[in-house]
């Protein structure tokens, strides 16, 4: 009984595991470029550390080692790998450093230069390993942790929507990659606490070729989709001058029977077109490519001024969109296109045969008039998470069933001194004194 208890609940645990919504895999071929820029920062972090004067007597030698600056700075060995169970290692040998010094000494011996040149190496040892350890702790711990908290997390991704990137688990590093589990959900900015159940398959990262990949499920998308209907963003209406003219003139030719028989003093009051999701759209991914469901209502009527509005007809829209994926900068964009579309009446086939003369000019209505607004806000896109300054470039999208993986290498649009110089805590400076830990270094 224990035995088939054990096995139940861990069953129940898998059924409940949710998958993650989006995956991002960072190779070691990313590796070479961000050590090359932290290399670059740790140079510079360096060469501006304060070096207290060193002063004192030693037998009959007196010594005044003052304005100590640091001229250069060469790590000419370094090595950035991925570590399991460590993440991230980095080792530096061979470096040495440029000094310029003034230096006051008076010694009552001659033939003493090899113990001068001993006892100021010596001097000059000490001092540096007091400053630079306090500095490399800095950097690794107080500078990089400024620079991580610009990767947006759960942040705003306009008036409406936000999306929650929290890591689900730990990342976990190989010697080839480090593999990032994200939560990848947007939500209604007005029910920030409200989740739609991930019921998608498991996005998969096989590729090591590019710098960087990330993959998206069909939930990513059908949250974002969700998110947006809760928020009541996907509905339109049309009324008067905003009805295309041509548009216009067919429904009143369509329906002015109706018009006769139910309101004719209106006869002449602007038309109203209103469009209204009636349930959240659905993302299908496939290997030949992406695609969008949306069944809207369709409603027509009249607007007389100060009077009810006449509605003429109601019918119900099915349409179906393809969607092309691409990263710029470091946001997902994507761009809309109206692939099929057929109305049909609530009512009666009858009804249905007759609105066939209105399909082909409320496609186009919504090709002219719908589609360019949506992709207006699509194409603006939702940040990856990424660290502020780091871009993609050179994408490949690769379709998949249930996801899509985006290959990317990465770029460095901002020096990485500059991104933590913006974001370096303002009461935080490099402490004169090592941690305990870093004494001996």
């Amino acid at each position: 009984m224990a035995l088939l208890g054990a096995l139940f609940l861990a069953l129940l645990a898998g059924a409940l595991a949710e998958f993650p919504g989006c995956k991002i895999r960072v190779t070691s071929k990313a590796l070479e470029l961000v050590k090359q820029e932290g290399l670059r920062f740790l140079e510079q972090e360096l060469e501006t550390i304060t070096i207290p004067d060193l002063r004192g007597k030693e037998g009959h030698f007196y010594y005044n080692i003052s304005e100590v600056k640091v001229t250069e700075l060469q790590l000419t060995s370094s090595e950035l790998d991925f570590q399991p169970q460590q993440e991230l290692m980095l080792q530096i040998t061979n470096a040495s450093l440029g000094l310029r010094f003034r230096r006051q000494l008076l010694y009552w011996f001659l033939k003493v230069y090899d113990f001068l040149s001993t006892f100021i190496t010596s001097g000059m040892r000490f001092l540096l390993n007091q400053q630079i350890c306090p500095v490399l702790y800095h950097v690794g711990t107080v500078l990089l942790n400024a620079l991580l908290d610009t990767v947006p997390v759960r942040s705003s991704v306009d008036e409406l929507v936000g999306i929650d990137y929290s890591l689900m688990k730990d990342p976990v590093a190989s010697t080839s990659n480090l593999d990032m589990d994200f939560r990848g959900a947007f939500f209604p900015l007005t029910e920030r606490n409200w989740s739609l159940p991930n019921r998608a398959v498991e996005p998969q990262l096989r590729e090591e070729e590019r710098m960087v990949y990330v993959a998206f499920s069909e939930f990513f998308f059908d949250s974002a989709m969700e998110s947006y209907f809760r928020a009541g963003a996907l509905q339109l209406s049309l009324v008067g001058d905003k009805v295309p003219h041509d548009l216009d003139m067919l429904l009143r030719a369509t329906y002015f029977g109706s018009i006769v028989l139910l309101s004719p003093a209106v006869i002449d009051s602007p038309l109203k077109l209103e469009l209204r999701v009636l349930a959240p759209p659905r993302c299908t991914i496939k290997p030949s490519g992406t695609t969008i469901s949306v069944t809207a209502s369709v409603t027509i009527a009249l607007v007389p001024a100060d009077k009810p509005e006449v509605q003429l007809s109601s019918m119900t829209m099915d349409a179906r969109l393809s969607a092309k994926m691409a990263l710029r900068g470091k946001a997902l964009r994507t761009q809309l296109d109206l692939r099929r579309f057929r109305i049909y009446s609530n009512h009666s086939a009858l009804e249905s045969l007759a609105l066939i003369p209105l399909q082909a000019p409320l496609k186009t209505m919504l090709q002219i008039g719908v589609m360019p607004m949506l992709n207006e806000r699509t194409w603006r896109g939702v940040q990856i998470p990424l660290p502020e300054g780091i871009n993609f470039v050179r994408e490949v999208v690769t379709n998949h069933a249930g996801f899509l993986t985006i290959g990317a290498d990465l770029h460095f649009a901002k020096g990485l001194r500059e991104v933590i110089e913006k974001n370096r805590p303002a009461d935080v400076r490099v402490s004169t004194a090592p941690p305990p830990s870093t004494a001996a270094v």
